[in-house]
Protein backbone atom coordinates (compact mmCIF):
# COMPACT_ATOMS: atom_id res chain seq x y z
CA UNK A 1 0.00 0.00 0.00
CA UNK A 2 1.42 3.66 -1.14
CA UNK A 3 2.09 5.59 2.06
CA UNK A 4 2.49 9.48 1.81
CA UNK A 5 5.18 11.38 3.18
CA UNK A 6 4.94 13.45 5.72
CA UNK A 7 4.73 17.06 5.19
CA UNK A 8 5.68 19.99 6.69
CA UNK A 9 3.49 20.39 10.16
CA UNK A 10 3.67 22.78 12.56
CA UNK A 11 3.98 21.80 15.96
CA UNK A 12 3.38 22.87 19.30
CA UNK A 13 6.50 23.87 22.08
CA UNK A 14 8.41 20.69 23.01
CA UNK A 15 6.33 18.18 20.72
CA UNK A 16 7.59 16.39 17.64
CA UNK A 17 5.46 14.65 14.62
CA UNK A 18 5.99 11.10 14.86
CA UNK A 19 8.53 10.10 11.82
CA UNK A 20 6.71 7.00 11.17
CA UNK A 21 4.98 6.57 8.23
CA UNK A 22 1.21 6.50 7.58
CA UNK A 23 -1.71 6.38 5.19
CA UNK A 24 -2.17 9.49 3.21
CA UNK A 25 -3.73 12.38 5.09
CA UNK A 26 -7.29 13.06 4.00
CA UNK A 27 -7.25 16.38 2.72
CA UNK A 28 -7.92 19.22 4.61
CA UNK A 29 -11.71 20.46 5.41
CA UNK A 30 -11.91 24.16 3.74
CA UNK A 31 -13.39 26.64 6.08
CA UNK A 32 -17.18 28.30 4.73
CA UNK A 33 -17.24 30.46 1.67
CA UNK A 34 -16.48 33.92 2.17
CA UNK A 35 -19.69 36.53 2.78
CA UNK A 36 -20.92 38.28 -0.05
CA UNK A 37 -20.01 42.16 0.72
CA UNK A 38 -24.09 42.97 0.97
CA UNK A 39 -24.14 39.88 3.60
CA UNK A 40 -24.93 40.69 7.37
CA UNK A 41 -23.85 39.46 10.96
CA UNK A 42 -25.03 40.15 13.93
CA UNK A 43 -22.28 41.22 16.60
CA UNK A 44 -24.86 40.58 19.54
CA UNK A 45 -25.71 37.24 18.68
CA UNK A 46 -21.77 36.90 17.73
CA UNK A 47 -20.71 38.34 21.86
CA UNK A 48 -22.99 35.91 22.96
CA UNK A 49 -21.86 33.13 21.20
CA UNK A 50 -18.42 33.23 22.27
CA UNK A 51 -19.30 34.55 25.80
CA UNK A 52 -17.36 37.90 26.05
CA UNK A 53 -21.09 38.76 27.94
CA UNK A 54 -20.39 36.37 30.40
CA UNK A 55 -16.39 36.86 31.03
CA UNK A 56 -16.88 40.65 31.15
CA UNK A 57 -19.87 40.45 33.10
CA UNK A 58 -17.88 37.67 35.71
CA UNK A 59 -15.37 40.17 35.89
CA UNK A 60 -17.51 43.18 36.97
CA UNK A 61 -18.92 41.02 39.67
CA UNK A 62 -15.32 39.45 41.39
CA UNK A 63 -13.62 43.02 40.88
CA UNK A 64 -14.44 46.30 42.46
CA UNK A 65 -13.52 49.20 40.40
CA UNK A 66 -10.77 49.60 37.72
CA UNK A 67 -13.00 51.18 35.38
CA UNK A 68 -9.72 51.82 32.84
CA UNK A 69 -8.50 48.04 33.15
CA UNK A 70 -12.10 46.84 33.10
CA UNK A 71 -12.84 49.26 29.32
CA UNK A 72 -9.21 47.85 27.88
CA UNK A 73 -10.41 44.35 28.39
CA UNK A 74 -13.88 45.05 26.62
CA UNK A 75 -11.56 46.83 23.71
CA UNK A 76 -9.57 43.84 23.29
CA UNK A 77 -12.55 41.64 23.26
CA UNK A 78 -14.02 43.54 20.51
CA UNK A 79 -11.26 43.95 18.07
CA UNK A 80 -10.78 40.19 18.30
CA UNK A 81 -14.43 39.65 17.90
CA UNK A 82 -14.46 42.11 14.80
CA UNK A 83 -11.37 40.59 13.44
CA UNK A 84 -13.33 37.00 13.16
CA UNK A 85 -16.41 38.68 11.48
CA UNK A 86 -14.41 40.53 8.64
CA UNK A 87 -12.69 37.23 8.47
CA UNK A 88 -15.97 35.99 7.27
CA UNK A 89 -16.14 38.19 4.17
CA UNK A 90 -12.28 36.66 3.13
CA UNK A 91 -10.52 39.60 4.82
CA UNK A 92 -7.41 37.95 6.15
CA UNK A 93 -4.86 39.39 8.60
CA UNK A 94 -2.07 37.91 10.23
CA UNK A 95 -2.53 36.57 13.88
CA UNK A 96 -2.04 39.09 16.30
CA UNK A 97 -0.78 39.16 18.79
CA UNK A 98 -1.52 39.25 22.64
CA UNK A 99 1.50 38.96 24.85
CA UNK A 100 0.62 41.73 27.63
CA UNK A 101 1.95 43.48 30.52
CA UNK A 102 0.22 44.20 33.50
CA UNK A 103 1.58 46.97 35.78
CA UNK A 104 0.49 48.03 39.34
CA UNK A 105 0.71 47.45 42.53
CA UNK A 106 0.12 44.27 45.13
CA UNK A 107 -3.52 43.47 45.54
CA UNK A 108 -5.04 45.30 42.32
CA UNK A 109 -6.08 42.65 40.94
CA UNK A 110 -3.83 41.31 38.05
CA UNK A 111 -4.18 37.93 38.64
CA UNK A 112 -7.77 37.74 38.71
CA UNK A 113 -7.83 39.72 35.08
CA UNK A 114 -5.07 37.48 33.94
CA UNK A 115 -7.47 34.19 34.63
CA UNK A 116 -10.66 36.13 32.59
CA UNK A 117 -8.73 36.65 29.79
CA UNK A 118 -7.87 33.06 29.38
CA UNK A 119 -11.74 32.47 29.86
CA UNK A 120 -11.92 35.56 26.62
CA UNK A 121 -9.18 34.29 24.08
CA UNK A 122 -10.37 30.36 24.63
CA UNK A 123 -14.26 31.31 24.16
CA UNK A 124 -12.66 33.65 20.69
CA UNK A 125 -11.27 30.54 19.85
CA UNK A 126 -7.66 32.27 20.30
CA UNK A 127 -6.65 29.69 22.49
CA UNK A 128 -7.00 26.04 22.71
CA UNK A 129 -7.47 25.50 26.23
CA UNK A 130 -7.64 28.64 28.15
CA UNK A 131 -6.26 27.96 31.27
CA UNK A 132 -3.66 30.16 33.22
CA UNK A 133 -0.32 28.83 34.54
CA UNK A 134 1.16 31.45 37.08
CA UNK A 135 4.50 31.96 38.17
CA UNK A 136 7.59 33.58 39.21
CA UNK A 137 11.21 33.77 38.65
CA UNK A 138 11.56 30.58 40.74
CA UNK A 139 9.41 28.28 38.81
CA UNK A 140 11.38 29.38 35.64
CA UNK A 141 15.30 29.74 36.91
CA UNK A 142 17.83 27.11 37.71
CA UNK A 143 20.91 27.24 40.60
CA UNK A 144 23.15 25.81 38.47
CA UNK A 145 24.82 25.64 34.83
CA UNK A 146 22.35 23.06 32.86
CA UNK A 147 19.22 23.92 35.33
CA UNK A 148 17.35 26.70 33.95
CA UNK A 149 16.32 26.07 30.53
CA UNK A 150 14.44 22.05 31.48
CA UNK A 151 12.20 24.51 34.20
CA UNK A 152 11.56 27.36 31.55
CA UNK A 153 10.14 24.42 28.64
CA UNK A 154 8.83 22.31 31.67
CA UNK A 155 6.30 25.39 32.58
CA UNK A 156 6.34 26.89 28.95
CA UNK A 157 4.81 22.94 27.59
CA UNK A 158 2.76 23.68 31.02
CA UNK A 159 1.02 27.06 29.64
CA UNK A 160 0.60 26.07 25.75
CA UNK A 161 -2.75 26.36 24.38
CA UNK A 162 -3.79 29.04 27.21
CA UNK A 163 -2.34 31.79 29.25
CA UNK A 164 1.45 32.51 31.32
CA UNK A 165 1.26 34.78 34.04
CA UNK A 166 4.85 35.56 34.71
CA UNK A 167 4.49 37.63 38.34
CA UNK A 168 7.11 39.88 39.46
CA UNK A 169 8.81 39.33 36.14
CA UNK A 170 11.51 42.14 36.38
CA UNK A 171 13.34 39.53 38.84
CA UNK A 172 14.28 37.18 35.73
CA UNK A 173 16.71 39.60 34.69
CA UNK A 174 19.30 40.78 37.62
CA UNK A 175 21.36 43.93 36.03
CA UNK A 176 24.06 43.33 38.92
CA UNK A 177 24.93 39.61 37.88
CA UNK A 178 25.73 39.36 34.59
CA UNK A 179 25.96 35.83 35.46
CA UNK A 180 22.65 35.34 36.60
CA UNK A 181 20.88 31.96 34.59
CA UNK A 182 17.38 34.53 34.48
CA UNK A 183 18.64 35.66 30.91
CA UNK A 184 18.74 32.17 29.63
CA UNK A 185 15.04 31.93 30.40
CA UNK A 186 14.57 35.48 28.97
CA UNK A 187 15.54 34.23 25.64
CA UNK A 188 13.72 30.87 25.63
CA UNK A 189 10.69 32.85 26.55
CA UNK A 190 11.52 35.32 23.89
CA UNK A 191 11.25 32.58 21.21
CA UNK A 192 8.34 30.79 22.56
CA UNK A 193 6.55 34.43 22.08
CA UNK A 194 7.41 35.00 19.12
CA UNK A 195 7.02 31.24 17.30
CA UNK A 196 4.01 29.94 19.24
CA UNK A 197 1.84 33.22 19.92
CA UNK A 198 -1.13 31.53 18.07
CA UNK A 199 -0.87 29.01 20.78
CA UNK A 200 0.45 30.71 24.45
CA UNK A 201 -0.28 34.66 25.61
CA UNK A 202 2.17 35.48 27.95
CA UNK A 203 1.42 38.25 30.88
CA UNK A 204 4.23 39.56 32.17
CA UNK A 205 3.34 41.52 35.74
CA UNK A 206 5.07 43.47 38.45
CA UNK A 207 5.72 47.31 39.67
CA UNK A 208 5.24 49.66 36.72
CA UNK A 209 8.55 51.24 37.45
CA UNK A 210 10.78 47.84 37.79
CA UNK A 211 8.69 46.92 34.63
CA UNK A 212 10.00 49.90 32.76
CA UNK A 213 13.82 49.02 34.01
CA UNK A 214 12.86 45.50 32.95
CA UNK A 215 11.82 46.54 29.37
CA UNK A 216 14.68 48.70 28.90
CA UNK A 217 16.98 46.58 29.43
CA UNK A 218 15.03 43.73 27.22
CA UNK A 219 14.14 45.80 24.38
CA UNK A 220 13.31 41.91 22.78
CA UNK A 221 10.79 41.68 25.45
CA UNK A 222 9.43 44.68 25.21
CA UNK A 223 8.59 44.64 21.46
CA UNK A 224 6.70 41.78 21.34
CA UNK A 225 4.03 43.55 24.00
CA UNK A 226 1.22 43.89 22.18
CA UNK A 227 -0.93 45.32 25.54
CA UNK A 228 0.28 47.54 28.37
CA UNK A 229 -2.46 47.98 30.87
CA UNK A 230 -1.73 49.75 34.19
CA UNK A 231 -3.76 49.01 37.36
CA UNK A 232 -4.63 51.86 39.92
CA UNK A 233 -4.74 51.59 43.28
CA UNK A 234 -8.22 51.33 45.11
CA UNK A 235 -9.60 54.20 46.42
CA UNK A 236 -11.01 54.20 50.24
CA UNK A 237 -14.55 53.86 49.47
CA UNK A 238 -13.72 50.98 46.70
CA UNK A 239 -11.96 49.23 49.68
CA UNK A 240 -14.74 49.71 51.74
CA UNK A 241 -16.98 48.04 49.05
CA UNK A 242 -14.57 45.42 48.74
CA UNK A 243 -14.20 44.70 52.67
CA UNK A 244 -18.25 44.59 52.95
CA UNK A 245 -18.22 41.76 49.80
CA UNK A 246 -15.46 39.66 51.45
CA UNK A 247 -16.95 39.42 54.66
CA UNK A 248 -20.65 38.81 53.34
CA UNK A 249 -18.56 35.97 51.33
CA UNK A 250 -17.37 34.38 54.38
CA UNK A 251 -21.09 34.90 56.41
CA UNK A 252 -19.87 38.01 58.30
CA UNK A 253 -21.41 41.46 58.61
CA UNK A 254 -20.34 44.48 60.17
CA UNK A 255 -22.17 46.29 62.93
CA UNK A 256 -23.09 50.27 61.82
CA UNK A 257 -20.61 51.23 64.33
CA UNK A 258 -17.94 49.02 62.57
CA UNK A 259 -18.79 50.26 59.87
CA UNK A 260 -17.38 53.72 60.74
CA UNK A 261 -14.45 52.83 61.95
CA UNK A 262 -13.75 50.62 58.95
CA UNK A 263 -13.53 53.86 56.95
CA UNK A 264 -11.71 55.25 59.33
CA UNK A 265 -8.98 52.25 59.64
CA UNK A 266 -8.86 52.11 55.54
CA UNK A 267 -8.16 56.00 55.87
CA UNK A 268 -5.23 55.07 58.31
CA UNK A 269 -3.91 51.74 56.67
CA UNK A 270 -3.84 52.69 53.22
CA UNK A 271 -0.97 55.64 53.66
CA UNK A 272 1.00 53.15 56.06
CA UNK A 273 4.60 50.82 55.13
CA UNK A 274 3.55 47.22 53.31
CA UNK A 275 -0.07 48.57 52.07
CA UNK A 276 -1.27 46.11 49.29
CA UNK A 277 -5.06 47.13 48.49
CA UNK A 278 -7.19 44.28 48.02
CA UNK A 279 -5.00 42.09 50.48
CA UNK A 280 -4.50 44.31 53.04
CA UNK A 281 -8.50 44.31 53.18
CA UNK A 282 -8.52 40.38 53.03
CA UNK A 283 -5.81 40.14 55.94
CA UNK A 284 -7.81 42.96 57.59
CA UNK A 285 -10.97 41.31 57.76
CA UNK A 286 -9.24 38.20 58.97
CA UNK A 287 -7.83 39.58 61.62
CA UNK A 288 -11.03 40.92 62.42
CA UNK A 289 -12.50 37.70 63.00
CA UNK A 290 -9.86 36.21 64.78
CA UNK A 291 -10.55 38.78 67.38
CA UNK A 292 -14.25 38.44 67.14
CA UNK A 293 -14.34 35.08 67.90
CA UNK A 294 -11.98 35.58 71.03
CA UNK A 295 -14.10 38.17 72.18
CA UNK A 296 -17.29 35.72 71.80
CA UNK A 297 -15.23 32.89 73.29
CA UNK A 298 -13.90 34.88 76.33
CA UNK A 299 -17.14 36.79 77.06
CA UNK A 300 -18.77 36.40 80.34
CA UNK A 301 -21.65 35.64 79.31
CA UNK A 302 -21.05 32.89 76.27
CA UNK A 303 -24.86 32.11 75.25
CA UNK A 304 -24.77 33.84 71.54
CA UNK A 305 -27.33 33.90 68.50
CA UNK A 306 -26.83 33.47 65.40
CA UNK A 307 -26.36 37.72 64.96
CA UNK A 308 -23.56 37.72 67.49
CA UNK A 309 -21.62 34.81 65.33
CA UNK A 310 -21.78 36.68 62.30
CA UNK A 311 -21.21 40.54 63.35
CA UNK A 312 -18.08 42.10 63.69
CA UNK A 313 -18.27 45.19 66.21
CA UNK A 314 -16.42 48.10 66.48
CA UNK A 315 -14.26 46.66 68.85
CA UNK A 316 -13.08 44.50 66.68
CA UNK A 317 -11.33 46.41 64.65
CA UNK A 318 -10.78 49.14 66.78
CA UNK A 319 -8.03 46.71 68.09
CA UNK A 320 -5.60 47.21 65.21
CA UNK A 321 -2.27 49.05 65.86
CA UNK A 322 -3.06 51.07 63.43
CA UNK A 323 -5.34 53.14 66.27
CA UNK A 324 -2.29 52.79 68.45
CA UNK A 325 -2.44 56.92 68.51
CA UNK A 326 -6.12 56.79 69.86
CA UNK A 327 -6.04 54.34 72.39
CA UNK A 328 -2.50 54.29 73.35
CA UNK A 329 -1.48 50.89 75.29
CA UNK A 330 -5.27 49.57 74.59
CA UNK A 331 -4.15 47.75 71.09
CA UNK A 332 -1.73 45.96 73.17
CA UNK A 333 -4.29 44.81 76.11
CA UNK A 334 -7.13 43.73 74.04
CA UNK A 335 -5.78 43.90 69.85
CA UNK A 336 -3.49 41.26 68.21
CA UNK A 337 -3.69 37.94 68.50
CA UNK A 338 -0.04 35.95 68.98
CA UNK A 339 2.65 38.22 68.80
CA UNK A 340 1.05 41.70 68.67
CA UNK A 341 2.47 42.74 65.43
CA UNK A 342 0.93 45.76 63.77
CA UNK A 343 -1.23 45.39 60.36
CA UNK A 344 1.83 46.42 57.83
CA UNK A 345 3.75 44.08 59.59
CA UNK A 346 1.67 41.15 58.83
CA UNK A 347 1.11 42.59 55.18
CA UNK A 348 4.49 42.53 54.36
CA UNK A 349 4.09 38.35 54.40
CA UNK A 350 1.73 38.55 51.60
CA UNK A 351 3.31 40.90 49.18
Amino acid sequence: MATGQPGNQRTSFGARPSSASGPEPEPEETGPEPLSADAVVDLAEARRESGIDDVLAKLDSELVGLAPVKTRIAEIAALLLVDQMRERYGITAPQPTLHMSFTGNPGTGKTTVALRMADLLHGLGYLRRGHLVNVTRDDLVGEYVGHTAPKTKEVVKRAMGGVLFIDEAYYLYKVENDRDYGSESIEILLQVMENNRDDLVVILAGYEDKMDTFFAANPGMQSRIAHHIEFPDYTVEELDEIAVLMTGDLGYQFSEEARDVLRRYLDRRIGQPWFANARSVRNAVERARLRQARRLVNASDTKVNLAALTTIEASDLLASRVFDDEHGDETAEHGETGGKRDDAEDDQEVR
